[in-house]
């Protein structure tokens, strides 16, 4: 485990900047040192809760430490859990003072926009997994299925009962965050491509091979999606998602200095 975080040093130093390519999420870079703390955590999953304390504890943690903090949220917000929307207006808000806080998009989040722009697909999504987000807006979809409604009733209690501005939000996320030799996604990479070609839904979705074989780039990959009851060490990254919804525990992963702890 020690010498996968040998890949934390020496960093470059870089500048912030966003994709200047609309047909792709936003892509942030920040320099070496730009934060005194980073806290990292990853598929929220509905969980409200626990999303709550977590902060509580970054921001208990971070108290002994001057300078300015980072929270890199790794995406999946929605589904699963029984309080997408509450989670939605949490990490919409303005973060703690002393921190600023960065939210990456994750698959579940950007098939939550999709249903919202195309509810035709709304059985395909019910599949994927989007019944309690659905309950978290007071939206009966088993009862609306059942009156045989329509998909133009159904498209138009969506969207009455989500806010927009909750879906504005998820559209605006960006879908990576690098410091200098660390880089944090939702999924992960293809391996071997170099960052300016990796396509938004590789970031959102990949498992293998980028599970097995790592980033195949000198980088260490903080990511989610893939679940786990503890985090895992894999060849150049550090997988965070230990499944909230089904085990209680949301992971954040912490970096201070060169040094990688978990909280």
């Amino acid at each position: 485990m020690g010498s996968m975080f040998n890949y934390l040093a020496p960093w470059r130093q870089q500048i912030p900047i966003l994709s200047g390519n609309r047909k792709r999420r936003a892509r942030l870079t920040f320099a070496e040192g730009e934060f005194a703390a980073v806290y990292a955590m990853s598929d929220v999953h509905g969980c409200y809760k626990e999303l709550v304390e977590a902060h509580r504890r970054i921001e208990e943690d971070a108290a002994r430490i001057p300078g300015p903090k980072l929270i890199v949220m790794l995406g999946d917000y929605v589904d699963r859990g029984p309080d997408s929307s509450a989670v939605l207006e949490f990490l919409s808000k303005t973060p703690p003072p002393g921190f600023q806080r960065f939210v990456l998009c994750g698959n579940h989040d950007a098939e939550l926009v999709k249903l919202y722009r195309k509810p035709a697909r709304i059985l395909e999504w019910l599949g994927f997994a989007g019944t309690e987000t659905l309950h978290s807006y007071g939206i009966d979809i088993e009862r609306l299925l059942q009156s045989a409604a329509g998909s133009e009733t159904i498209a138009r209690i969506i969207r009455n009962m989500i806010p927009k501005r909750h879906i504005q939000f998820l559209e605006s996320l960006p879908v990576m965050l690098r410091m200098g030799r660390i880089l944090f996604v939702h999924a992960g990479i293809k391996p071997g491509i170099d960052l300016k070609r990796q396509k938004d839904s590789d970031l959102m979705w990949i498992r293998q091979p980028f599970l097995d074989e790592g980033p195949q780039l000198p980088v260490l990959v903080i990511h989610g999606h893939t679940p786990a009851r503890i985090p895992t060490f894999g060849p150049q990254r550090i997988g965070i998602d230990t499944a909230v919804s089904a085990t209680g525990r949301l992971t954040v992963l912490t970096i201070k200095g060169t040094r990688v702890g978990i909280l």
